[in-house]
């Protein structure tokens, strides 16, 4: 069977992809953004409270909604944990916090099994293969990976080229928060210093060739980070839209509405 990953499809096609943030960590929600059709899904194990098996029910539960692509965000670059989530069937990564192409390249390195990188050979017990369902599943594996790594810091900005330029990754993904944060300005994102560095970092990645991603929840900065070039672009996260919902609705009763209870009513 060939290998099939229809969102590194696209962003090789240069079709922009809005994505959705799911921090909830929960399958039964992922499930429900799953049915409103955005193009990708950010299952978080970075600042979410996803493990493994959370990670695979999410998985599982987005894989019935063929219009929505799981992506998985792990903590850190660990060639461990980065073999166990594509084990359980994840084919797009996210890796935060790569600050220059010797990580890149380790991190590529851990997404594809030997000749090419140092993936361990388990495929016959993992969901991947389908549990060797997929007869072909060693042929095809290394390229239906979509390796996606963040670059986040002054550090990144300066070593971008050269990320870029990191066989085995596809695309590069812009973290407004913690490069506003290294840069000094920390919780503003959308000072015009890092603003700037973002448009940048944008047209660097785009000009190699890789796509280029970000996360905002500005529907104004999304549509001029997709005017720039970007093609994958996350618009939203799951816990902000229930947050900021719940209390909208809570304030149209406002907090001087009275009690249900009458004075002294005790229980």
């Amino acid at each position: 069977m060939p290998a099939h990953n229809p969102f590194k499809t696209a962003l090789s096609a240069r079709q922009p992809q809005i994505g959705l943030w799911l921090s909830m960590a929960e399958p039964y929600l992922a499930e429900v953004a799953a049915t409103a059709r955005y193009d990708w899904l950010l299952i978080d194990g970075e600042h979410a409270p996803n493990d493994l098996r959370s990670m695979l029910a999410a998985l599982q539960a987005i894989q019935g909604y063929p219009d929505s692509h799981a992506v998985v965000r792990v903590p850190q670059g660990d060639t461990a944990l980065i073999k166990q989530v594509l084990d359980i069937g994840a084919k797009s990564l996210l890796v935060p916090m790569v600050d220059t192409a010797e990580q890149a390249r380790a991190i590529a390195a851990a997404t594809q099994y030997p000749p090419r990188g140092v993936r361990g050979v388990g495929s016959a017990v993992a969901r991947s293969s389908l549990w060797t369902a997929r007869a072909d599943y060693m042929e095809v594996a290394d390229d239906e990976i979509c390796l996606l790594v963040q670059a986040e810091t002054v550090t990144a900005m300066r070593n971008l080229p050269a990320i870029c330029a990191v066989e085995g990754v596809h695309g590069v993904f812009i973290g407004p928060a913690d490069l506003s944060a290294s840069m000094g300005h920390r919780s503003n994102p959308g000072h015009p210093e890092v603003q700037a560095a973002i448009e940048g970092a944008i047209a660097t990645i785009v000009a190699s060739g890789k796509a280029a991603g970000i996360l905002t929840s500005d529907p104004a900065l999304a549509r001029r980070y997709l005017e720039l070039g970007c093609t994958f672009v996350a618009v939203g996260v799951d816990v902000l839209l229930f947050a900021h919902a719940a209390r909208q609705l809570r304030a149209r009763f406002g907090a001087d509405m009275p009690s249900p209870r009458g004075p002294g009513t005790a229980y």
